[in-house]
């Protein structure tokens, strides 16, 4: 089983930037499509963007096209979400997940693909 530990949330100003890390332990989560999702309070969870993989495909949801970029060093164990242009609208507490189907090639964008969640990490963005 794998453990995912995510870090980098914080308070910031409409505009700024921020990179959120997951740290993967247990079981070899290079072998794994990782994704990241977020909730803001009275809402349902939501897909934000995931990486296949060997990093070699990605996927974004349209909120965040274009302002977010997901990346991956495997080597590190680490999953990683640079998120630029942040938007009150952005504020959520973020999630990384890893998929429960390993080698997959591609990225899922749904959270039925994954079956090992972290804490989550706080992002509030004021305007």
């Amino acid at each position: 089983q794998v453990q995912l530990v995510e870090s980098g949330g914080g308070l910031v100003q409409a505009g700024d930037s921020l990179r959120l890390s997951c740290a993967a332990s247990g079981r070899t989560s290079s072998t794994y499509a990782m994704g990241w999702f977020r909730q803001a309070p009275g809402k349902e969870r939501e897909f934000v963007a995931a990486i296949s993989w060997s990093g070699g495909k990605t996927n974004y949801a349209d909120s965040v096209k274009g302002r977010f970029t997901i990346s991956r060093e495997n080597a590190k164990n680490t999953l990683y979400l640079q998120m630029n242009s942040l938007k009150p609208e952005d504020t959520a507490v973020y999630y990384c997940a890893a998929d429960k189907n390993p080698s997959r090639s591609w990225a899922p964008g749904f959270s039925t693909a994954y079956d090992t969640w972290g804490q989550g990490t706080q992002v509030t963005v004021s305007s």
